[in-house]
């Protein structure tokens, strides 16, 4: 369906672009408001006297204010009208509602909505999801809705991309309840909920919400059959690891399933972390030789899980041989790798037998940290290592190794119970 052109008449064209006399944002932009006036009034009385349709090149439009910082660039929110289906004059408007919205001068951006309203205006799913963006910057839900009702009044073919927008937009703010009003419109309408938005529900529910909250979602993802995303699985787990309800987090790993192919060694990492954490060697490594007969190969995280509970338990001969082990996959250690072997050492006053034990280990390596930080979210930092990141933000030329910070660190740690006199 073919969209006219919004056609303004000379008298509203400053009601649109007229100043808004209250409040602090009013007065901050006026400048800027000002130009975009001139901008626009300029533009149409050329058309005009040129014969031409007195509607405004929004693209070089967009372009010159962009690279004055007046608005952002459009990122493909306002692609060529040809191909869009917008006319000129309602993609100038477009430009000025997220400009206004998005700079806090909501009345501006009401008066600029309704001309929108009056003209056979269909939003693209790009404009709508900028425009919830800037509203929920400025914690104005309410007009969310009114956008979605609009879509809704309209019968638009986006309205399903619209409610899930606007579901991901609650959610991102901490709004749950907003989220969960929204989830229900959508059931009551019969709208599909796809698989994006029900990962975003357990999502969102495993940042702000309970634990009875986020499992109470994600029975419902899986009623959906839906599968559960990489970046979600991370959230239950570091919401698990908050409340340090480890057994949970097993449980809940092994309810996803562990010969999932596509998420690598997370699901196989996780569920070592969960015995590691209670120092349940014997659990720990039974599953670590049952992720190996399943087919997984052990990467950089999946040792230095185990080699932090071997350090922390004090168990050498394993954590040796767990280092033996990686030079056999051809993983390389890391930071952490190095720390479980300084740490385990000092701790149990065995400096002197260092040397044996990094003897295998490359000490003029670059210092690399490789881990997944959610072992340091159930298993914390070492004191190696905490004091090596502590060299590292320095702003220093030297060129540092495992070597010369295992250095550092030695005389550090010995002189800690020196008392120095002053006189």
């Amino acid at each position: 369906m073919e969209i006219n052109s919004l056609t303004l008449p000379s008298s509203r064209m400053p009601i649109l672009l007229k100043d808004s006399p209250s409040g602090a944002p009013q007065q901050h932009n006026k400048g800027q408001v000002n130009q975009l006036r001139i901008a626009l009034n300029r533009r149409n009385e050329k058309g005009a006297s040129g014969g031409m349709h007195s509607s405004v090149d929004s693209s070089s439009l967009l372009q010159k204010n962009s690279r004055k910082r007046m608005f952002p660039q459009s990122d493909g929110v306002f692609p060529d009208t040809k191909d869009d289906g917008y006319m000129p004059k309602q993609t100038s408007l477009c430009v000025l509602m997220l400009y206004y919205t998005e700079n806090g001068l909501f009345p501006l951006a009401q008066t600029t909505w309704e001309q929108l309203l009056y003209s056979s205006f269909v939003p693209s799913v790009e404009f709508i999801s900028r425009l919830f963006d800037a509203y929920a910057k400025h914690g104005k839900f309410d007009e969310v809705v009114n956008i979605l009702r609009y879509v809704d009044m309209r019968n638009f073919s986006i309205l399903p991309n619209v409610y899930s927008l606007a579901i991901c937009c609650f959610g991102r703010e901490g709004q749950l309840e907003l989220m969960e009003d929204m989830a229900k419109e959508m059931a009551s309408r019969g709208v599909h909920v796809s698989s994006k938005t029900g990962n975003a529900f357990v999502l969102y529910y495993s940042i702000f919400g309970s634990l009875k909250d986020m499992e109470n979602a994600y029975g419902r993802l899986k009623k959906s059959r839906f599968l559960i995303e990489r970046e979600v699985i991370r959230a239950m787990a570091s919401a698990y690891t908050r409340e340090r309800q480890f057994y949970e987090l097993g449980e809940f790993i092994r309810d996803v399933g562990l010969g999932r192919k596509d998420l690598g060694n997370l699901l196989w990492n996780l569920m070592l972390l969960s015995y590691a954490v209670n120092f349940k060697m014997k659990s720990l490594q039974k599953e670590f030789l049952q992720m190996v007969e399943s087919g997984f190969r052990p990467d950089i995280t999946t040792f230095n899980i185990r080699a932090l509970a071997f350090s922390r338990m004090a168990l050498f001969w394993d954590l040796h041989l767990s280092i033996e082990h990686m030079e056999h996959e051809n993983v390389i250690p890391d930071l952490v790798t190095f720390g479980c072997v300084v740490d385990a050492y000092l701790d149990r006053g065995l400096g002197r037998n260092l040397n044996f034990a990094l003897n295998k280990m490359n000490l003029d390596d670059s210092p690399m940290l490789l881990t997944d930080p959610f072992v340091y979210e159930a298993l914390g930092k070492g004191d190696f290592q905490m004091s090596s990141e502590a060299f590292f933000e320095f702003k220093t030329h030297r060129k540092w190794t495992y070597r010369a910070l295992i250095q550092k660190y030695l005389k550090k740690h010995y002189r800690r119970n020196q008392i120095f006199w002053n006189y």
